[in-house]
Protein backbone atom coordinates (compact mmCIF):
# COMPACT_ATOMS: atom_id res chain seq x y z
CA UNK A 1 0.00 0.00 0.00
CA UNK A 2 1.64 3.19 -1.16
CA UNK A 3 1.99 6.30 0.94
CA UNK A 4 4.12 8.60 -1.14
CA UNK A 5 3.25 12.24 -1.47
CA UNK A 6 3.89 13.10 -5.11
CA UNK A 7 0.88 11.27 -6.50
CA UNK A 8 -1.49 14.09 -5.66
CA UNK A 9 -2.72 17.09 -7.58
CA UNK A 10 -5.13 19.91 -6.75
CA UNK A 11 -8.22 17.76 -7.16
CA UNK A 12 -7.17 14.46 -5.64
CA UNK A 13 -8.74 13.07 -2.50
CA UNK A 14 -6.19 10.27 -2.13
CA UNK A 15 -4.45 9.59 1.13
CA UNK A 16 -1.31 11.72 1.03
CA UNK A 17 1.31 11.39 3.72
CA UNK A 18 4.46 13.49 3.65
CA UNK A 19 7.41 12.47 5.78
CA UNK A 20 11.14 12.04 5.84
CA UNK A 21 12.45 8.49 5.61
CA UNK A 22 12.24 7.42 9.27
CA UNK A 23 13.00 3.73 8.85
CA UNK A 24 16.09 3.38 6.68
CA UNK A 25 16.01 1.31 3.52
CA UNK A 26 18.76 -0.92 4.91
CA UNK A 27 16.69 -1.73 8.00
CA UNK A 28 13.68 -2.53 5.83
CA UNK A 29 15.80 -4.72 3.59
CA UNK A 30 17.20 -6.89 6.38
CA UNK A 31 13.96 -7.14 8.37
CA UNK A 32 11.88 -8.18 5.36
CA UNK A 33 14.59 -10.53 4.10
CA UNK A 34 14.84 -12.18 7.52
CA UNK A 35 11.08 -12.90 7.47
CA UNK A 36 10.64 -13.57 3.75
CA UNK A 37 12.80 -16.67 3.23
CA UNK A 38 11.30 -18.80 6.04
CA UNK A 39 7.86 -17.47 5.10
CA UNK A 40 8.13 -18.87 1.56
CA UNK A 41 9.31 -22.22 2.93
CA UNK A 42 6.45 -22.34 5.45
CA UNK A 43 3.95 -21.38 2.74
CA UNK A 44 5.04 -24.27 0.55
CA UNK A 45 4.91 -26.69 3.47
CA UNK A 46 1.48 -25.43 4.58
CA UNK A 47 -0.05 -25.60 1.10
CA UNK A 48 1.51 -28.99 0.39
CA UNK A 49 0.21 -30.30 3.71
CA UNK A 50 -3.36 -29.51 2.63
CA UNK A 51 -3.23 -30.07 -1.12
CA UNK A 52 -1.63 -33.52 -1.00
CA UNK A 53 -3.85 -34.80 1.80
CA UNK A 54 -7.28 -35.72 0.51
CA UNK A 55 -9.01 -35.36 3.88
CA UNK A 56 -7.59 -31.89 4.45
CA UNK A 57 -8.11 -30.87 0.83
CA UNK A 58 -11.83 -31.66 0.96
CA UNK A 59 -12.38 -30.08 4.40
CA UNK A 60 -14.50 -26.96 3.89
CA UNK A 61 -12.73 -24.91 6.56
CA UNK A 62 -9.43 -25.19 4.68
CA UNK A 63 -10.60 -23.80 1.34
CA UNK A 64 -10.53 -20.06 2.09
CA UNK A 65 -7.30 -20.43 4.07
CA UNK A 66 -5.66 -22.16 1.09
CA UNK A 67 -6.72 -19.33 -1.25
CA UNK A 68 -5.43 -16.71 1.22
CA UNK A 69 -2.11 -18.57 1.51
CA UNK A 70 -1.85 -18.86 -2.29
CA UNK A 71 -2.34 -15.12 -2.68
CA UNK A 72 0.16 -14.50 0.09
CA UNK A 73 2.71 -16.82 -1.54
CA UNK A 74 2.23 -15.06 -4.88
CA UNK A 75 2.92 -11.74 -3.14
CA UNK A 76 6.00 -13.01 -1.35
CA UNK A 77 7.61 -14.30 -4.56
CA UNK A 78 6.80 -11.17 -6.59
CA UNK A 79 6.56 -7.78 -4.93
CA UNK A 80 8.61 -8.64 -1.84
CA UNK A 81 11.74 -9.54 -3.83
CA UNK A 82 11.11 -6.39 -5.86
CA UNK A 83 10.94 -4.41 -2.62
CA UNK A 84 14.23 -5.93 -1.46
CA UNK A 85 15.86 -5.01 -4.77
CA UNK A 86 14.55 -1.44 -4.41
CA UNK A 87 15.83 -1.16 -0.83
CA UNK A 88 19.19 -2.72 -1.68
CA UNK A 89 19.76 -0.20 -4.46
CA UNK A 90 18.72 2.70 -2.21
CA UNK A 91 15.63 3.49 -4.26
CA UNK A 92 17.42 3.80 -7.60
CA UNK A 93 15.48 1.61 -10.01
CA UNK A 94 13.93 2.74 -13.27
CA UNK A 95 10.85 0.73 -14.21
CA UNK A 96 8.31 0.73 -17.03
CA UNK A 97 4.73 1.92 -16.60
CA UNK A 98 3.29 -1.56 -17.11
CA UNK A 99 5.64 -3.03 -14.51
CA UNK A 100 4.62 -0.30 -12.04
CA UNK A 101 0.95 -1.01 -12.76
CA UNK A 102 1.38 -4.74 -12.16
CA UNK A 103 3.20 -3.99 -8.90
CA UNK A 104 0.43 -1.65 -7.74
CA UNK A 105 -2.24 -4.20 -8.67
CA UNK A 106 -0.56 -6.93 -6.61
CA UNK A 107 0.29 -4.62 -3.73
CA UNK A 108 -3.15 -3.01 -3.53
CA UNK A 109 -5.64 -5.27 -5.30
CA UNK A 110 -4.50 -8.73 -4.25
CA UNK A 111 -3.79 -7.55 -0.72
CA UNK A 112 -7.36 -6.37 -0.16
CA UNK A 113 -8.71 -9.42 -2.00
CA UNK A 114 -7.16 -11.76 0.56
CA UNK A 115 -8.35 -9.50 3.40
CA UNK A 116 -11.94 -9.69 2.20
CA UNK A 117 -11.67 -13.45 1.71
CA UNK A 118 -10.44 -13.96 5.25
CA UNK A 119 -13.23 -11.72 6.56
CA UNK A 120 -15.66 -14.13 4.92
CA UNK A 121 -13.76 -17.03 6.51
CA UNK A 122 -14.45 -15.60 9.98
CA UNK A 123 -18.17 -15.51 9.19
CA UNK A 124 -18.16 -18.96 7.64
CA UNK A 125 -16.35 -20.47 10.62
CA UNK A 126 -19.46 -19.76 12.75
CA UNK A 127 -21.52 -21.70 10.23
CA UNK A 128 -19.07 -24.61 10.11
CA UNK A 129 -18.89 -24.96 13.89
CA UNK A 130 -22.34 -23.97 15.11
CA UNK A 131 -24.61 -24.62 12.13
CA UNK A 132 -22.98 -27.46 10.21
CA UNK A 133 -26.45 -28.75 9.23
CA UNK A 134 -26.73 -25.71 6.93
CA UNK A 135 -24.08 -27.42 4.75
CA UNK A 136 -25.56 -30.91 4.84
CA UNK A 137 -26.36 -31.15 1.11
CA UNK A 138 -24.39 -30.37 -2.04
CA UNK A 139 -26.79 -27.55 -2.92
CA UNK A 140 -26.40 -25.94 0.49
CA UNK A 141 -22.62 -26.31 0.36
CA UNK A 142 -22.56 -24.61 -3.03
CA UNK A 143 -24.78 -21.73 -1.94
CA UNK A 144 -23.19 -21.08 1.47
CA UNK A 145 -19.60 -22.14 0.90
CA UNK A 146 -18.44 -22.19 -2.72
CA UNK A 147 -20.61 -19.42 -4.17
CA UNK A 148 -19.56 -16.66 -1.69
CA UNK A 149 -15.90 -17.53 -2.26
CA UNK A 150 -16.31 -17.45 -6.04
CA UNK A 151 -18.30 -14.20 -6.02
CA UNK A 152 -15.81 -12.45 -3.74
CA UNK A 153 -12.91 -13.48 -5.96
CA UNK A 154 -14.72 -12.37 -9.13
CA UNK A 155 -15.78 -9.05 -7.60
CA UNK A 156 -12.38 -8.14 -6.13
CA UNK A 157 -10.32 -9.19 -9.13
CA UNK A 158 -12.70 -7.46 -11.57
CA UNK A 159 -12.70 -4.22 -9.56
CA UNK A 160 -8.93 -4.00 -9.20
CA UNK A 161 -8.15 -5.18 -12.73
CA UNK A 162 -10.37 -2.40 -14.09
CA UNK A 163 -8.95 0.38 -11.91
CA UNK A 164 -5.40 -0.87 -12.52
CA UNK A 165 -5.28 -1.68 -16.21
CA UNK A 166 -8.43 -0.13 -17.72
CA UNK A 167 -9.07 3.08 -15.74
CA UNK A 168 -11.40 5.80 -17.02
CA UNK A 169 -8.70 8.32 -16.10
CA UNK A 170 -4.91 8.32 -16.19
CA UNK A 171 -3.04 6.54 -13.40
CA UNK A 172 -0.03 8.25 -11.85
CA UNK A 173 3.56 7.13 -12.24
CA UNK A 174 6.57 8.24 -10.24
CA UNK A 175 9.63 6.08 -10.69
CA UNK A 176 11.43 7.47 -7.65
CA UNK A 177 9.09 5.69 -5.21
CA UNK A 178 8.88 2.03 -4.32
CA UNK A 179 5.27 1.73 -5.49
CA UNK A 180 5.79 3.63 -8.70
CA UNK A 181 2.14 3.69 -9.80
CA UNK A 182 -0.98 4.99 -8.09
CA UNK A 183 -4.59 4.54 -9.12
CA UNK A 184 -6.35 7.63 -10.38
CA UNK A 185 -9.71 6.42 -9.04
CA UNK A 186 -8.56 7.87 -5.72
CA UNK A 187 -9.39 11.29 -7.25
CA UNK A 188 -13.07 10.33 -7.10
CA UNK A 189 -14.03 10.77 -3.47
CA UNK A 190 -17.05 8.46 -3.52
CA UNK A 191 -15.22 5.64 -5.26
CA UNK A 192 -12.18 5.93 -3.03
CA UNK A 193 -14.40 6.08 0.06
CA UNK A 194 -16.06 2.86 -1.14
CA UNK A 195 -12.66 1.24 -1.51
CA UNK A 196 -11.47 2.43 1.90
CA UNK A 197 -14.61 1.46 3.80
CA UNK A 198 -15.77 -1.69 1.99
CA UNK A 199 -12.40 -3.17 1.02
CA UNK A 200 -10.23 -2.02 3.92
CA UNK A 201 -12.03 -1.05 7.12
CA UNK A 202 -15.16 -3.23 6.94
CA UNK A 203 -13.30 -6.54 6.42
CA UNK A 204 -11.09 -5.79 9.41
CA UNK A 205 -14.11 -4.93 11.56
CA UNK A 206 -15.74 -8.20 10.48
CA UNK A 207 -12.55 -10.10 11.33
CA UNK A 208 -12.35 -8.57 14.81
CA UNK A 209 -16.05 -8.93 15.62
CA UNK A 210 -16.52 -12.45 14.25
CA UNK A 211 -13.29 -13.78 15.74
CA UNK A 212 -14.12 -12.33 19.15
CA UNK A 213 -17.65 -13.67 18.84
CA UNK A 214 -16.35 -17.12 17.93
CA UNK A 215 -14.07 -17.21 20.95
CA UNK A 216 -16.89 -16.13 23.27
CA UNK A 217 -19.31 -18.67 21.81
CA UNK A 218 -16.82 -21.52 22.10
CA UNK A 219 -15.84 -20.68 25.69
CA UNK A 220 -19.30 -19.89 26.98
CA UNK A 221 -21.31 -22.61 25.25
CA UNK A 222 -23.19 -24.71 27.81
CA UNK A 223 -23.61 -28.50 28.04
CA UNK A 224 -24.59 -30.64 26.11
CA UNK A 225 -22.78 -28.82 23.29
CA UNK A 226 -19.53 -28.31 25.24
CA UNK A 227 -18.08 -31.66 24.19
CA UNK A 228 -18.60 -30.71 20.54
CA UNK A 229 -16.74 -27.43 20.78
CA UNK A 230 -13.88 -28.81 22.78
CA UNK A 231 -13.43 -31.73 20.42
CA UNK A 232 -10.10 -31.77 18.65
CA UNK A 233 -11.51 -30.82 15.25
CA UNK A 234 -13.36 -27.70 16.36
CA UNK A 235 -10.60 -26.66 18.72
CA UNK A 236 -8.18 -26.70 15.77
CA UNK A 237 -10.57 -24.69 13.61
CA UNK A 238 -10.96 -22.08 16.33
CA UNK A 239 -7.24 -21.78 17.10
CA UNK A 240 -6.37 -21.51 13.40
CA UNK A 241 -8.88 -18.71 12.82
CA UNK A 242 -7.84 -16.78 15.92
CA UNK A 243 -4.16 -17.07 14.99
CA UNK A 244 -4.79 -15.51 11.59
CA UNK A 245 -7.16 -12.91 13.03
CA UNK A 246 -4.55 -11.72 15.51
CA UNK A 247 -2.21 -10.82 12.64
CA UNK A 248 -4.94 -8.81 10.90
CA UNK A 249 -5.77 -7.05 14.15
CA UNK A 250 -2.15 -6.11 14.87
CA UNK A 251 -0.79 -5.38 11.38
CA UNK A 252 -3.73 -4.41 9.17
CA UNK A 253 -6.56 -2.90 11.19
CA UNK A 254 -4.62 0.14 12.57
CA UNK A 255 -3.39 1.16 9.10
CA UNK A 256 -6.87 0.82 7.61
CA UNK A 257 -8.27 3.11 10.31
CA UNK A 258 -5.52 5.66 9.70
CA UNK A 259 -6.25 5.66 5.96
CA UNK A 260 -9.94 6.22 6.68
CA UNK A 261 -9.11 9.09 9.04
CA UNK A 262 -6.97 10.76 6.37
CA UNK A 263 -9.74 10.27 3.86
CA UNK A 264 -12.27 11.82 6.25
CA UNK A 265 -10.23 15.00 6.62
CA UNK A 266 -7.34 14.39 8.99
CA UNK A 267 -4.40 16.51 7.91
CA UNK A 268 -1.69 14.56 6.03
CA UNK A 269 0.87 16.20 8.33
CA UNK A 270 -0.62 14.53 11.42
CA UNK A 271 0.87 11.27 12.75
CA UNK A 272 3.17 10.80 9.77
CA UNK A 273 5.83 9.06 11.86
CA UNK A 274 3.24 6.72 13.34
CA UNK A 275 1.84 6.10 9.85
CA UNK A 276 5.19 5.01 8.47
CA UNK A 277 5.65 2.54 11.31
CA UNK A 278 2.15 1.19 10.66
CA UNK A 279 3.01 0.76 6.99
CA UNK A 280 6.30 -0.94 7.85
CA UNK A 281 4.59 -3.50 10.09
CA UNK A 282 1.68 -3.87 7.66
CA UNK A 283 4.06 -5.31 5.06
CA UNK A 284 5.04 -7.96 7.59
CA UNK A 285 1.52 -9.37 7.81
CA UNK A 286 1.38 -11.47 4.64
CA UNK A 287 4.79 -13.11 5.26
CA UNK A 288 3.64 -13.88 8.81
CA UNK A 289 0.47 -15.75 7.76
CA UNK A 290 2.26 -19.06 7.01
CA UNK A 291 3.83 -18.96 10.48
CA UNK A 292 0.36 -18.57 12.01
CA UNK A 293 -0.78 -21.57 9.98
CA UNK A 294 2.18 -23.65 11.13
CA UNK A 295 1.79 -22.71 14.79
CA UNK A 296 -1.96 -23.41 14.84
CA UNK A 297 -1.66 -26.81 13.11
CA UNK A 298 0.06 -29.53 15.18
CA UNK A 299 0.70 -31.78 12.16
CA UNK A 300 2.45 -28.94 10.37
CA UNK A 301 4.70 -28.23 13.35
CA UNK A 302 6.06 -31.77 13.13
CA UNK A 303 6.65 -31.44 9.38
CA UNK A 304 8.56 -28.19 9.85
CA UNK A 305 10.70 -29.70 12.63
CA UNK A 306 11.43 -32.66 10.37
CA UNK A 307 12.31 -30.36 7.46
CA UNK A 308 14.64 -28.27 9.62
CA UNK A 309 16.34 -31.30 11.19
Amino acid sequence: MWNESDYDDDDTHAVVVVYDEIISLNVKFWVYLFVLIPSIICSLISLGHVIFNRVLRTALHNHVIVVVLFIGLFNTVTIYPWMLFFFRHQGVWYRSAIFCTIWAFIDWGLYFTQTMLFAWATIERHILIFHSNWLATKRKRFLLHYLPLILLLIYCLTFYIIVSFFPSCENYFNDTYMICAAFCFTNTYGLYMWDAVVHQVLPNVIIVVCSTGLLIRVVCRKYPMRRLFYSRKYRKMTIQLLSFSLLYLLFDFPLSLMNLMYLCGLSPDVCTTFYEYLLFFNYLMIPMLPFACIISTPGLKLKVKTFIS
